[in-house]
C-alpha cells in the first residue's frame, strides 16, 4: 500500500499550517500521519451489520435514563469588575486581547 500523504501533499499541508520542521521531522510526522490513515481504513474495512447505528457505543441512552436538557441560562458574574482589573488589558468594560498575525490566503 503506497502512502496517502505523499512528500508533495505533506509539504503543501506545513505550508498551510505555517509550520517550520526539519527534514526528520516532517519525515516522522508524515509517516505517523500516514500509519493512522492505514488504520482508520483497517477500521472502515471491518464489516458490519447494516442494522448496527452508526454512533453506537455500547451504552444504550433511551429518554428514559437520559438526563433532561439543562436549561440555557444567564448567570452573571457576581464581581465582573474584579475579573476586569485582574486582566493585563481592558477597554470600555471588556477584555482586549492581542492580535494574532496572519496573512491573507489567495
Amino acid at each position: 500500500m503506497t502512502d496517502e500523504i505523499t512528500p508533495g501533499l505533506f509539504n503543501q499541508l506545513v505550508d498551510l499550517a505555517a509550520l517550520e520542521l526539519e527534514p526528520a521531522e516532517a519525515e516522522y510526522l508524515r509517516g505517523q500521519l500516514n500509519n493512522q490513515l492505514k488504520a482508520i481504513r483497517e477500521l472502515a474495512s471491518i464489516p458490519l451489520d447494516d442494522s448496527v447505528p452508526v454512533t453506537l457505543h455500547g451504552v444504550p441512552y433511551t429518554p428514559e435514563i437520559s438526563p433532561p436538557m439543562r436549561s440555557d441560562k444567564w448567570d452573571p458574574e457576581p464581581e465582573p469588575d474584579r475579573l476586569l482589573n485582574a486582566a493585563p488589558e481592558t477597554e470600555d468594560g471588556y477584555l482586549v486581547v492581542p492580535e494574532i498575525p496572519h496573512e491573507e490566503l489567495s
